[in-house]
């Protein structure tokens, strides 16, 4: 059976299912509505436009109960497809590294091959020990609010997930085979019974469980396997060289430190997350220590070290009872009586992360003070087994457990802090003000006010008071620091290592939050990090860091800090900004520069990218992302953030996870290789041509979103932003501020608008404006392009990511949605959006050569067009009832109207596998 059939056979298997499932639930009749509604939009799409007016007719009559029977069976649909893509995408993976091993070769986009490019580049041993004393890969997971799915109908997803992959890859008997399908069936009729959305707002709490769901259930098995990838791969092509490989690979999250506009992430919300990072983590040791009493059961026979014996006797004398206890239990198994005391150690260690956190922490001495401890503990072992005949038994599973332990720590993930750059310096000025200091902080020059920061990070007294008697929000913005504070005393230094100050535009935004910093006594142990988010911030970022590394408070803290600069880039609100084409150039750009001037001041740079799931907000394939960034801005060294859905179609399946962490490795390891020489210098020249399309794009995409007045009344009714607000898919609200303004608008809920209508304008608007007002009529500039598509990565990236924007819109749908808006609103906005879609098809589609879009892409653009007809109908009963529920009828429940919308988010979000 060949894969495509294997895909067929589950779709079908799955959509049989869920038939006999709708059948039994709501009845023939709603079975029979949906299959006519499926057939009509089949045949609307083969080109029948009278099948397209039925189906229209059809749903305009749909009474609210069969809208939402129709909707929630679309819905249910994709979740299960979704669910049997994945699992064919994990059959490829597994065809192709079982292909790979056996013709001998790389596995392409591994580690494994990216070494092997290394060493064919011709880098010596100790070239690529320099490149792994570098390396530095950290995903953070973040609680943007665009995942859609409650975290219940996840895990019923995962179980379905995981019975699909027993079935694939287990070869069950045929009575296991059966019981495998009831199972998978009972589920999906569960799935129909539970509620799709959430009954309440999510809270910071329930997003932070969602994060640690994937960490314990997914990466923390994995990460150990990328370890063992990277060494397999050195030992491969490096035979005669023993390489230390370094922590290069951690974790980070936002959930529950991201406090920019986030009123409900508290001090206390903060200390309750970190809380349950560490009670997670040492759920986990414990469980890992419980499965290794079994395997170490050697006897004392076989010899033992000193080391370890001393340790029994330490441990001894802090559990007298337990160890008497565990002699008789384990006579003569050393071994086994050093993990009692290791579990009982990690029990004390829990029991002391329920107490409330104080600034006089003392330490129980029967406590791990911290993860180093733990660590200690377990080399102990290690070392008396290599030295006794047991390298095996070292090497294996308690080696596992080490690098565990080594990489998560007590903290799990680090967990970032950010904050707006205006709540520091509302902060700054009260407590200037109150002191007199200065009389308005606000009002004052930047040169005054780097002045006035740099003189006191020179002075030793403290800032602020022991007791703060501020404004609540100055009070609430200083304590933050404090609680970093304790944290580390707490958690460990990892536990939140970064600062974040989102919307930086000039350098005192960053030496203010270093002041406040230095005043909780937290500046050595905290890197400060700007976050560079507008066109105008990006095209700042070079100076702004350029004054920084010249002031002297600055630099000293940065020595403190070993040189090392973090940097985060945001891509949304860039893109919300100037538009997809100038967002992408500055990004570049400014992370060209920035390189620059860390390597002048012999700054490492480790740059941060804030991406997102969709085009519009950085999303795309990953490890062409990279491999597209400018080579000197990455070095081995880079962050990226995990948004939302991203998570959980990254994370959900163990397979998948890996070749996603795998495939990242893999263009970070490369980004260190230097590029060939003829290319850089034709770069040179692509880049004035970039530099003039991206004035080109921006100069469209203001004359639409900020020089159109009547944008934001379209943006308001021909599509779902005021439903989508009431989503509650995140625990943040929508805006910045309680305005009605693109500006207070966060980027989030602007791109998902904009892909539920089906217009996807964050991917691609301005682009065709950009390459035809460039190109003109002239082959020699068109030829300029198609050269440019092909050989550089940056500009391939742009135009494929472009595609799989536009891939996922439909203009004849948008134009349903457009409807929506008033007459003469529809007749200004509209007819721009069509005009420039069909710009950017006919000038994407001339530079590639290529007759449709995604042609290059044969898998995605087959995806695309056999899940059109099923998203289709939710977007037509999503028009509908925006209709009905703006302009109720006496006989409809608002409350009603708004489920069914809701659901039929949902449902389009599942069917285009993105939302914001």
């Amino acid at each position: 059976m060949t894969q495509d059939d294997r895909l067929t056979q589950q779709i079908h298997m799955l959509g049989d299912m869920l038939g006999e499932t709708l059948r039994a639930q709501e009845g023939e009749k709603l079975f029979e509505l949906v299959e006519e509604i499926r057939a009509l939009s089949k045949a609307r799409r083969d080109g029948d436009r009278a099948a397209g007016d039925r189906m229209w007719q059809i749903i305009r009559s749909l009474r609210p109960r069969e809208a939402e029977g129709v909707v929630k069976a679309y819905a249910a649909y994709f979740q299960l497809i979704n669910l049997a893509e994945d699992q064919e995408r994990a059959r490829i993976l597994h065809r192709r590294a079982l292909e790979a091993h056996a013709q001998g070769r790389p596995e392409r986009e591994s580690i494994d091959e990216a070494i092997a490019q290394l060493h064919r580049r011709g880098l010596d041993a100790q070239q690529v020990q320099a490149i792994l004393d570098r390396l530095y890969i950290v995903p953070v997971i973040t609680a943007h609010p665009t995942e859609a799915k409650r975290r219940t109908v996840l895990i019923k997803l995962a179980r379905i997930a995981r019975w699909l992959h027993e079935l694939d890859f287990h070869s069950p008997k045929p009575t296991e085979r059966r019981q495998i399908l009831e199972l998978i069936h009972e589920e999906i009729t569960s799935l129909w019974q539970t509620d799709e959305m959430r009954l309440r707002k999510i809270t910071v709490a329930d997003e932070v469980r969602h994060a640690l769901y994937y960490i314990e259930h997914t990466l923390f098995e994995l990460t150990p396997r990328l370890y063992a990838d990277l060494e397999r791969a050195l030992a491969r092509w490096y035979p005669h060289h023993r390489f230390h490989i370094p922590l290069f690979f951690t974790l980070g999250s936002w959930v529950g430190g991201d406090r920019d506009g986030h009123p409900f992430v508290t001090v206390g919300v903060t200390e309750e997350t970190l809380r349950s990072h560490k009670a997670l983590a040492l759920r986990l040791y414990q469980h890992a220590i419980n499965e290794m009493y079994g395997l170490l059961s050697v006897s004392e026979r076989y010899g033992v070290s000193e080391e370890l014996r001393a340790s029994l006797e330490a441990d001894a004398s802090l559990f007298p009872a337990e160890a008497i206890h565990y002699r008789q239990r384990y006579p003569q198994q050393p071994y086994r009586q050093k993990m009692a005391f290791i579990y009982r150690k990690l029990e004390a260690t829990a029991a002391g992360n329920r107490r409330p956190w104080r600034s006089d922490l003392v330490h129980h001495p029967e406590e791990y003070r911290d993860a180093a401890d733990f660590v200690a503990d377990l080399e102990v072992m290690q070392r008396s087994l290599r030295a006794h005949r047991a390298r095996r038994l070292a090497e294996g599973r308690l080696a596992r457990l080490i690098l565990q332990a080594r990489v998560f720590g007590f903290h799990l993930a680090t967990l970032d802090i950010r904050q707006h750059a205006d709540r520091h310096t509302d902060a700054l000025a009260e407590i200037f003000g109150r002191y007199g200091m200065v009389e308005d902080y606000r009002a004052l020059p930047e040169s005054e006010k780097a002045a006035l920061l740099t003189s006191e990070l020179q002075n030793p007294r403290p800032l602020t008071p022991a007791h703060l008697d501020f404004s609540p929000q100055t009070n609430e913005t200083v304590e933050v620091f404090r609680m970093i504070r304790r944290a580390h005393q707490r958690v460990g230094l990892r536990a939140i290592e970064n600062y974040i100050i989102s919307m930086t535009s000039q350098p005192s935004d960053v030496l203010g939050v270093l002041l406040l910093a230095r005043d909780a006594g937290v500046d050595e142990a905290l890197n400060v990090m700007p976050l560079f988010e507008t066109i105008s911030d990006l095209q700042a970022a070079g100076s702004v860091m350029d004054a920084l590394f010249a002031n002297p408070a600055y630099a000293a803290h940065l020595r403190r800090r070993g040189n090392h600069q973090p940097v985060m880039i945001g891509y949304s609100d860039s893109c919300k900004d100037g538009g997809y084409l100038t967002s992408n150039w500055e990004l570049r750009r400014a992370q060209r520069e920035l390189a620059g001037v860390c390597e002048g001041h012999d700054v490492v740079l480790t740059l941060f990218h804030g991406r997102g799931g969709t085009v519009g907000r950085g999303g795309g394939p990953a490890n062409r992302a990279i491999l597209a960034l400018p080579p000197e801005s990455v070095r081995g060294r880079i962050k990226l953030t995990e948004q939302g859905e991203v998570v959980s179609e990254r994370f959900a399946n163990q397979i998948v996870a890996h070749r996603y962490l795998e495939q990242i490795a893999h263009a970070t390891l490369l980004s260190c290789a230097p590029p060939a020489a003829p290319l850089r210098r034709r770069e040179r020249e692509w880049e004035g041509v970039m530099a003039e399309l991206s004035r080109l794009g921006e100069q469209a995409y203001r004359e639409l979103i900020h020089d159109t007045p009547e944008l934001l009344a379209y943006f308001q009714t021909a599509t779902p932003i005021d439903v989508i607000r009431q989503l509650n898919i995140g625990s943040r609200p929508a805006r910045r501020r309680h305005t009605e303004s693109l500006a207070d608008l966060r980027a989030i809920p602007w791109v998902f608008a904009w892909s539920q209508s089906r217009v996807n304008l964050a991917g691609w608007f301005g682009l065709g404006s950009a390459l035809q007002g460039w190109a003109r009529d002239e082959d020699s500039r068109w030829q300029t392009l198609a050269e440019m598509a092909h050989g550089w990565p940056f500009f391939r990236a742009l135009l494929d990511n472009s595609q799989l924007a536009m891939g996922k819109a439909d203009m004849h749908i948008a134009g349903l949605y457009a409807r929506l808006a008033e007459p003469a609103v529809r007749e200004r906005v509209f007819p721009q959006l069509l005009a420039e879609f069909e710009r950017t098809r006919a000038a994407i589609l001339r530079i590639t050569g290529q007759e449709h879009l995604l042609d290059h892409e044969p898998w995605l653009r087959r995806s695309i067009r056999l899940r059109n007809p099923y998203v289709d109908p939710m977007s037509y009963v999503q028009v509908v009832l925006l209709q009905r529920l703006r302009s109720p009828g006496p006989d409809e429940s608002a409350e009603a109207l708004r489920r069914s919308i809701l659901l039929s988010i949902n449902g389009i979000s599942a069917g285009l596998r993105n939302t914001g």
